[in-house]
């Protein structure tokens, strides 16, 4: 088994932690970011994992943020990842026992290092159970199939290395008056 790990700006002792218990058990990792605790985009370190593990050069991923729940959203926007956010061990047993879950989420500010360390230990040693679990996520991959966009690969790369010369042209960042206005009870929201 090979994890692939990653945390934003908020979730770097935790995984130092992570991946000291990962040490301690011989189970190899690569670290893919983020390094210093300089603001981070979360849902940036979340594709470089799912992408590594979508490569089949990974099997599983660890991804942190300051509640789990950021980077388990981000995450789950690829077919063929599973992330979950968990606080405590039996939800991480099960997600892997039910549900096959291959990226575990978890909160910096949610839970500390031993408790992190117990959560990663359970959904590590949990076996995915198949049989009526498989038929459900068989359906969840169709859920998947149906919805995705005709001809988009989520591992294009060249569509990856163009982000740099497109860069002046999309922002993440709001338009004047983009999505920064509170809304007004008239709006209908």
């Amino acid at each position: 088994m090979k994890i692939a790990i990653g945390c934003d700006h908020t979730g770097i002792a935790l995984k130092e932690a992570l991946k000291t218990y990962l040490d301690s058990r011989i189970i190899p990792f690569e670290d893919f970011g983020t390094f210093t605790e300089e603001s981070t985009d979360y849902p940036r370190i979340a594709e470089k994992v799912c992408k590594a593990i979508l490569s089949g050069g990974f099997d599983r991923g660890i991804l942190i943020c300051g509640t789990g729940v950021g980077m388990s959203i981000a995450a789950n926007k690829f077919n063929g990842i599973r992330a979950v956010v968990c606080s405590e061990p039996y939800s991480a047993i099960m997600a892997r026992r039910h549900n096959n879950a291959n990226v575990l989420c978890m909160g910096a500010r949610v839970v500390a290092g031993g408790l992190a360390t117990l959560i990663c230990e359970g959904w590590l040693n949990a076996a995915f159970e198949g049989d009526r679990h498989q038929r459900r996520l068989d359906i969840i991959t169709r859920i998947e199939q149906r919805n995705s966009l005709p001809g988009v690969s989520q591992l294009d790369e060249s569509a990856a290395k163009e982000e740099p010369q497109n860069a002046s042209k999309l922002t993440d960042e709001p338009k004047p008056n983009q999505d920064t206005q509170p809304l007004s009870p008239a709006s209908g929201v």
